[in-house]
């Protein structure tokens, strides 16, 4: 056999003997058979079967493929443990941004399989900071707010959520601007950074902890989406900002009944130290809308809600304004991934009462009760400057526990690329 496995594809069925497979092999290459329906979903799944029979390198080959379904391909055939070796085909703009894609995935990919003994809060920040200034160069500026200095600047979401731990919280301010000094910012972005999510107090059961460092995967994947848009003549300017933290437990983790007042003078009662998600974002929204930017996106794995309720295939979406939402939609699927919007209705500010406080965190009981993907970004609302328009993802389908028949184990990244196209638009 050659290196590189040769893979073409085919709108013809299979040879009878293959009987219904969608891959047949031939010495040193493999035919996908396309049939009616979803190319897309088609490719993954064949190359996901691929890489499970061992085949570590591919060369693309024949005249079917598309941008699309090379980036398809390309997300079956990726694993926790290595990235895809793949030699790309069409012309050399296709080509070029296959591997800026494939360069930014990889990051995004590698920072959110780490061990959590490996990346704390400070080291997600750093190395978020690091990589987009390898892209940027000087047109990147950022600055590192860790431990109490978050006090002092009143980030009080992430200093309150990190400080059970002994690796310090960070809020990481990045600004990209290849423009004049004073140039508006076009958009703010916003990560979830907990870099490991034990629960807190309320903490989880060994099953839902396992994976939990997947939770910083909201401040991957907007960073390697702005990396990606940076690779592709991004000229506006752009302010990031990842809301870095451990959620564990000890004397000094804050606790159930705590009350927080944030630096817009909300309140909130800590009803469950495991919506923790939310009370970092808070910060951060708060900082992006500081920044006067007209588009503010946030991307967090926030809630098993929203998992509930669009699977692991899609990722929630959730804005006050139709166009915004319309708009990530069309984003979303001009680069083959999915998206679907949850109700969000100023009344949802107020589905998590507390008669200590502006409002709690959740509400007290299992997975903070019905309707709790909208309540939570309800919540968020609250830290929104009402002139913004803003889009809250919640990445259901940023992170496979165990692995199926479209992704591998870990970090999909799914929702780099829609994040990368808002920004370009």
């Amino acid at each position: 056999m050659t290196e590189f496995m040769q893979v073409t594809l085919s709108h013809e069925a299979a040879a009878a003997h293959w009987g219904r497979a969608d891959v047949t092999f031939q010495a040193d290459s493999a035919t996908i058979h396309l049939s009616a329906g979803d190319n897309l979903l088609q490719v993954q799944q064949a190359a996901r079967k691929l890489e499970l029979q061992g085949v570590t390198q591919v060369a693309l080959t024949g005249e079917l493929w598309s941008l699309d379904l090379q980036w398809a391909f390309a997300q079956g055939f990726a694993t926790a443990l290595a990235a895809p070796v793949i030699k790309w085909t069409g012309d050399e703009a296709t080509q070029a941004l296959l591997t800026s894609r494939l360069e930014s995935a990889t990051f995004a990919r590698q920072l959110i399989n780490e061990t959590p003994e490996n990346l704390s809060p400070v080291v997600l920040a750093s190395q978020a900071a690091k990589w987009l200034t390898e892209i940027g160069g000087d047109k990147v500026s950022y600055r590192i707010i860790e431990g109490e200095e978050l006090l002092e600047k009143k980030w009080i979401g992430i200093h309150a959520v990190g400080r059970g731990s002994e690796r310090p919280p960070a809020l990481l301010e990045l600004d990209f601007n290849p423009l004049a000094a004073d140039a508006d910012v076009s958009v703010a972005l916003v990560g979830k950074g907990i870099t490991f999510d034990s629960g807190g107090y309320s903490i989880k059961g060994s099953e839902g902890m396992l994976g939990m460092k997947c939770d910083m995967g909201g401040a991957a994947t907007v960073t390697a989406a702005l990396g990606l848009a940076i690779k592709s003549g991004l000229n506006k300017r752009v302010k990031l900002f990842l809301c870095c933290a451990e959620n564990l437990i000890s004397g000094h983790a804050y606790k159930l009944g705590d009350i927080l007042k944030y630096k817009n003078g909300v309140t909130v009662e800590v009803v469950n130290t495991d919506a923790e998600g939310r009370l970092v974002l808070a910060d951060g929204l708060q900082a992006a809308s500081e920044t006067g930017a007209p588009l503010i996106i946030d991307a967090a794995t926030l809630t098993g809600a929203a998992v509930m309720a669009v699977g692991t295939n899609y990722n929630a979406i959730f804005s006050p304004k139709a166009e915004v939402l319309a708009l990530a939609q069309q984003k979303a699927l001009a680069v083959g991934e999915r998206v679907w919007p949850l109700p969000l209705d100023p009344w949802h500010k107020d589905n998590c009462p507390s008669p200590y406080a502006d409002t709690a965190n959740s509400r007290p009981m299992k997975g903070g009760g019905a309707g709790g993907a909208s309540n939570a970004a309800g919540f968020l609302w609250r830290f929104v400057a009402p002139e913004a328009n803003w889009l809250h993802i919640d990445l259901a389908s940023a992170f496979s526990d165990t692995g199926d028949h479209l992704w591998s184990a870990g970090a999909t990244t799914h929702g780099v690329l829609t994040i990368a196209g808002l920004l370009e638009d």
